[in-house]
């Protein structure tokens, strides 16, 4: 069974003024010049999923400029033994919309019938930047296995926000925080669960795969400052007995949201922000790859897998390997990069689509 899009459409979006795509479920090889929207299509695709996209940008943002008319992306999924039509849009002064086979959907229910991954070049710099980045990547791959985990976190931080605003205030009242901080604690419980399970999940993956990848080892800290806590009745004692010194800061310091993953080449035993460049891609490869392998079993097929730019910093050896463990996934992978010859090795394992910029639109092309 697979996981597929066999039609896309895209109208005004991004540098698409309207494109349609047919595809049979096979990876999908992009390549043209930067710049000329390959990066765009795989951004549509991603909002089959929850959230705002891999780029996390604003609806506004996905308007095909100068027009500013809103946009809009349907596409036919092929999910396990149903087909669904999926269309999602966005007009100006509205929020995004939402329908799964015409009729008005959440985006939770789009994680429900859709699995999927990503690697974006941003997320190259993932072991050296701040903790910001981490919590997003790792957060991003429990939703893969847990669809309601975007319910908790926006509860979580609804909760938070509330409570800074408090704590800025200055505001003392023991039953305002109270009444905030029962509801963090239960949603920051469900949280810190998910997201255990998740690395746990990676970490079985990749132990039980033969890859050309190197194996990651995960683990979750707290910073100092922020005694770890998991438990709802743990994270409850916390928050209240952190409020005096979170007046002084004017904001909270424990909580889920201070957690960061650690990352760590298990072969060589080095820390992955000490790693090459070449290394701490490869590391990045290989949880992409345990995530897809992970939700393969769980989910019953494997997830839709966007790659923009993968060939960045691999070579000839690395790519044909990930070329040949997304082929033995099954797996319908969007993949660009400048040119043909980074997908040389795929032979007709995959559709190759060539975009150009032409009279300042996208211009798609089926390529040989």
């Amino acid at each position: 069974m697979q996981l597929a899009l066999t039609d896309l459409t895209l109208s005004h979006f991004r540098s698409h003024w309207t494109a349609r795509l047919s595809l049979d479920g096979r990876p999908v090889a992009i390549y043209g010049p930067n710049g000329a929207g390959k990066t765009n299509i795989l951004e549509a695709v991603s909002l089959f999923s929850p959230g705002r996209g891999l780029r996390r940008a604003s609806t506004d943002e996905m308007a095909r400029q100068p027009d500013a008319l809103g946009w809009k992306v349907t596409g036919v999924l092929r999910s396990l033994h149903q087909t669904h039509e999926i269309a999602t849009w966005y007009q100006p002064g509205a929020t995004r919309q939402v329908t799964i086979d015409g009729k008005a959907a959440t985006q939770t229910a789009l994680g429900r019938i859709a699995r999927m991954v990503w690697l974006v070049p941003s997320m190259d710099r993932l072991w050296l930047e701040g903790a910001d980045g981490r919590r997003r990547f790792l957060d991003r791959m429990t939703l893969s296995f847990e669809p309601n985990h975007a319910e908790h976190a926006l509860t979580y931080e609804k909760a938070m926000r509330e409570r800074n605003r408090l704590l800025k205030d200055q505001r003392r009242d023991a039953h305002w925080y109270a009444a905030l901080e029962a509801q963090m604690a239960r949603s920051g419980a469900a949280v810190i669960e998910n997201r255990a399970r998740a690395v746990a999940r990676l970490m079985s993956a990749q132990a039980g795969a033969k890859t050309a990848f190197p194996v990651a080892d995960l683990s979750l800290d707290s910073p100092d400052d922020a005694p770890w806590a998991e438990t709802e009745a743990d994270l409850a004692e916390a928050f209240a007995a952190s409020r005096p010194r979170d007046l002084q800061a004017g904001r909270t310091l424990a909580g889920p949201h201070r957690i960061d993953m650690t990352g760590v080449y298990a072969a060589k035993g080095v820390p992955a922000k000490a790693c090459s460049t070449g290394e701490q891609k490869a590391l990045l490869i290989s949880l992409i790859l345990a995530n897809a392998r992970a939700l393969a079993e769980d989910f019953g097929a494997p997830p839709i897998v966007l790659l923009d730019e993968v060939a960045a910093h691999l070579d000839a050896g690395r790519r044909a390997a990930l070329y040949d463990e997304i082929c033995a996934l099954t797996a319908q992978a969007w993949m660009t990069g400048t040119g043909p010859e980074l997908f040389e090795t795929l032979g007709d394992r995959a559709d190759r689509l060539s975009v150009r910029e032409e009279g300042g639109s996208s211009v798609i092309e089926r390529a040989g």
